[in-house]
């Protein structure tokens, strides 16, 4: 990918020419469950979808970093960024083309990932005790980006779902806590379910600004949102 000025906005709204002009239908299988059959209906028609597929991006995903990226100007030539649950890498594909080769970029998952050019990817646990010395050290300093588009895996109930997710959150927010350099910026996956206040107090004790973000990519059904928290503080407010 190019650089941030060759991304464009057409990049992140632009429904683009993979986008299919009719709607198609899944035509229901002998054993598939209905919920399947719906999934592979909406994967169909989602013109981000599509236009991953064109753009050769892992997850229709990365157009939620692009777009996060084009409202908050999150990512910078030179920065030091970190991206927290990478598999399968879609958004370190996004940041390594706004990055340019100018700047590091690691990624880690329990998962291995397959390389992104301009990338380091790390395979552990974010969680594990020794996992921060790590990412200083491929780093080569602290981070200016803590990145997370981690979900728990579903276990079909919702109310747990959502607990298991923001669990994740937090964690995931104590770790940049860790590695952040003053006035850094951390962004994480939550789901809407009012249990995030304790998440949102922590956030806005430690960083100049906190904001509830719904990007266009992000499908409508979906009860996920981003928190994207700026100004990075080295003591509690």
């Amino acid at each position: 990918m190019s650089g941030r000025r060759g991304r464009g906005r057409g990049d992140r709204d632009r429904r683009g020419s993979g986008a299919r002009s009719l709607t198609q239908r899944v035509r229901s299988a002998r054993g598939r469950p209905v919920g399947s059959t719906l999934w592979l209906q909406r994967q169909l028609n989602d013109p981000y979808v599509a236009e991953a597929k064109a753009r050769g991006f892992r997850s229709r995903a990365a157009f939620k970093l692009f777009q996060l990226d084009e409202r908050f100007g999150l990512i910078k030539p030179g920065h030091r960024i970190v991206d927290l649950g990478c598999a399968p890498g879609g958004w370190l594909q996004v940041a390594a083309g706004a990055l340019a080769g100018r700047g590091r970029l690691v990624g880690i998952d329990l998962l291995p990932v397959e390389a992104v050019a301009g990338a380091e990817i790390l395979e552990g646990d974010f969680l594990d005790g020794e996992t921060p010395e790590r990412l200083r050290a491929a780093l080569e300093g602290p981070a200016d980006l803590v990145l997370s588009d981690m979900a728990a895996n579903s276990m079909g109930h919702k109310k747990t779902d959502h607990l298991r997710t923001m669990v994740l959150a937090e964690a995931a927010a104590l770790f940049a806590m860790e590695v952040l350099a003053p006035g850094g910026a951390f962004v994480t996956k939550v789901l809407q379910g009012g249990t995030e206040a304790a998440l949102l107090a922590l956030l806005k004790q430690r960083f100049e600004t906190v904001r509830h973000v719904k990007p266009p990519a992000s499908r409508r059904d979906s009860s996920e949102m981003y928190l994207v928290a700026q100004g990075f503080r080295t003591e509690a407010a």
